[in-house]
């Protein structure tokens, strides 16, 4: 049976991720700011976003069993709708006299637990909504969404740094999941959610998961390569802040991640309109060897604008090869264990970001000490040793067949209504 298309339920429920995205932007930067400014350090930044990210990666398994069990809207009102709880801690610290960093990290903890619960049940509702022909265009629109937290919130941040301080952003982004839930609300009582909802015990739950993400080897591959890859980029992701704030202020460096996160923008939108139509594998070799590349540009110099063109291709780069990897692997998977699955893969393809958070900003103090510089060239080499890596391994990744072999899949193409 044909399935029916939901796309402007799904537009409804982008502007709540979009908006989401804004505010927990805002906060990362502030807080980002805030700690290096206070501590001169980039290990102990990284340690804030680590202890950000690590909750969401270690629960996502678990989260995508409950996305494929229980009304997959519900969850993600219940996690934006907690995830304020950590922010309003840290809102109390600031008001009580200034937040320690162990502080910061208790409450950017407690938020991370609940958000957890979004990317599985998120992933999985776009899945419900859309025909397999809309999924590309709707990955475009999501990182576009995604875009908005390096676009909007850097320099709207930067300006609201100059006539105020950290609070106000933090009171912003709690005030946005307030939109966030509404909009997911509205959806939810179109009965747009998994229908046929799993009621396996939750182990037996999650080895189906497991077979469905394992079953094929080109999945497997892919898996495991965007481990390593994400451990080479999430080194400019976590260092950029040190390496510029190190020459620049905080207003400069707001102006200039926009700037950089303008190029997502760019090709989101030219993926929403037009979409990928072939060659997947090839697309996303090719995007991230050419982020890799950019990586390179970005850390070679101190000048703003040198960062700033070489920033604004990264970021260009990125949602293709965010949507080629999205769409190989949905069209490879049942639509009844997209949640489960989803989840899996965020785990397993994402734990290269916790050698980068851990790893990287240590290394980046360390470099700058033994050769006598600032934390901001330290933070530059190690930037660039990770983007020649990434391009290597880009290349290497459109030898393997059974990659390639993915983009004849088309698992989802028969669908029951919602």
């Amino acid at each position: 049976m044909e399935h029916k298309s939901n796309y402007k339920k799904f537009l409804l429920l982008w502007s709540g991720e979009f908006i989401s995205s804004i505010g927990g932007g805002l906060t990362s930067f502030g807080l980002s700011v805030y700690v290096f400014q206070k501590t001169g350090s980039a290990a102990s930044t990284a340690l804030v976003a680590l202890l950000a990210f690590l909750p969401v990666l270690l629960l996502s398994p678990p989260a995508g069993v409950l996305a494929d069990r229980y009304d997959r809207c519900l969850l993600m009102m219940v996690g934006d709708g907690l995830s304020a709880a950590g922010l309003i801690y840290i809102l109390i610290c600031m008001f009580d006299g200034g937040a320690e960093v162990y502080q910061i990290c208790i409450g950017v903890f407690i938020s991370a637990v609940f958000s957890s619960l979004l990317e599985p049940s998120y992933r999985a509702v776009v899945t419900d909504m859309l025909t397999k022909d809309e999924y590309s265009k709707a990955c475009g629109m999501i990182s576009i969404a995604g875009s908005a937290r390096y676009l909007i919130s850097p320099v709207l941040a930067g300006f609201l740094l100059t006539v105020s301080d950290i609070k106000l952003l933090l009171i912003i982004d709690t005030c946005t999941f307030i939109l966030t839930v509404i909009c997911t609300a509205v959806v939810k009582s179109s009965h747009v959610s998994n229908g046929n909802r799993n009621t396996e015990p939750f182990m037996e739950s999650f080895k189906t998961g497991w077979k469905a993400v394992t079953e094929k080897k080109g999945i497997i591959i892919l898996i495991i390569v965007s481990s390593v890859m994400t451990c080479f980029m999430g080194a400019i992701q976590i260092l950029v802040e040190p390496m510029i704030l190190d020459f620049q202020n905080s207003k400069v460096l707001g102006i200039a991640e926009t700037f950089c996160a303008s190029g997502m923008l760019v090709s989101g939108i030219i993926i929403g309109i037009f979409g990928i139509k072939k060659n997947f594998t090839k697309v996303l070799s090719v995007s991230l060897t050419m982020c890799g590349l950019a990586m390179i540009g970005f850390g070679i110099k101190e000048n703003i604008y040198v960062i700033c063109g070489f920033g604004f291709l990264f970021f260009f780069m990125l949602p293709f090869a965010n949507n080629c990897l999205d769409y190989l692997t949905r069209t490879n998977i049942d639509a009844d264990k997209q949640g489960r699955a989803w989840g899996l893969i965020s785990f397993l393809s994402q734990i290269g970001y916790v050698f980068a958070y851990g790893g990287a900003g240590v290394l980046a103090d360390k470099i700058a000490e033994l050769r006598h510089t600032g934390v901001g060239r330290g933070a530059a080499i190690v930037i660039m040793i990770s983007g020649a890596m990434l391009a290597i391994l880009s290349i290497l990744l459109y030898r393997f067949r059974s990659v390639r072999e993915l983009e004849s899949g088309g698992l989802n193409d028969q669908k029951t209504n919602i």
